[in-house]
């Protein structure tokens, strides 16, 4: 039976992924900074579910996923959701560089400690992180969420390189969603293709069990994508970016 492991399992879509492994009966390894949700998953789901207290930001995150793979005695499957996002278009330096330190910078500290578990470990393994389809373009209201998120594309495209270079057995997913009914967005505030968690949920399971390299949930995001790619950048500069 696989081993997963979810970092960013407190809300939203991490808890979600947590509820839907655990009530089928697989074990699952949750982490994330507050410990209370995860405790409580722990209650509804005797026996399921290990939960470790983890800030991806800090350095002790990578140990804190060791131990978090030892409780589980293994890992077959991690899986990233934690990450922060806000429209900032007044372009507060603070909030900035607070959104590239947790989607980009500490997406690769996690990311990579993960890929060399599985490196060193031998066996084989899948890497799957939800990103976001902000990561197409560079979005003005905000700047540094698109950013980082095409950072984190990148970085995944590049170890999936590197793992068939290198002849690791890890598959690489990512996961890119456009607006979800989370506890990012304003609950005062109805989003372009707004999806709900419940909808998103079963296509990133299938996502990740197919192993595919790129995952747009849905199939209108994905259009969405295939225009934004194809925009010429002077009619993108003019434009805003589709609720964002």
């Amino acid at each position: 039976m696989n081993k997963i492991i979810i970092a960013g399992a407190s809300s939203g879509i991490g808890l979600a992924l947590a509820e839907a492994f655990a009530s089928r009966g697989v074990k699952v390894g949750v982490a994330a900074r507050h410990l209370e949700p995860l405790l409580r998953l722990g209650d509804k789901y005797p026996g399921m579910v290990e939960a470790e207290t983890m800030d991806i930001t800090m350095p002790e995150a990578k140990a804190a996923l060791m131990r978090l793979i030892k409780k589980m005695g293994g890992m077959d499957i991690y899986i990233h959701v934690a990450g922060i996002g806000s429209q900032n278009h007044s372009l507060d330096p603070e909030l900035e560089v607070r959104m590239i330190d947790t989607d980009a910078a500490a997406f690769a500290r996690m990311i990579s400690c993960a890929y060399n578990y599985f490196r060193a470990s031998g066996r084989s393994g899948r890497i799957a992180a939800v990103t976001s389809v902000a990561g197409t373009r560079g979005i003005g209201s905000m700047s540094a969420y698109s950013a980082a998120k095409a950072c984190a594309s990148t970085y995944l495209e590049a170890l999936r390189q590197l793992a068939r270079s290198s002849g690791v057995p890890v598959t690489i997913t990512d996961i890119q969603p456009g607006w979800i009914r989370t506890p990012l967005l304003n609950e005062d505030k109805s989003y372009p293709l707004e999806m709900t968690v419940a909808q998103v949920v079963p296509l990133i399971l299938r996502a990740i069990a197919d192993g595919v390299p790129v995952a747009v949930i849905d199939w209108r995001w994905r259009i969405v994508k295939y225009l934004w790619r194809r925009l010429p950048s002077p009619l993108w500069t003019r434009m805003s970016g589709f609720g964002f």
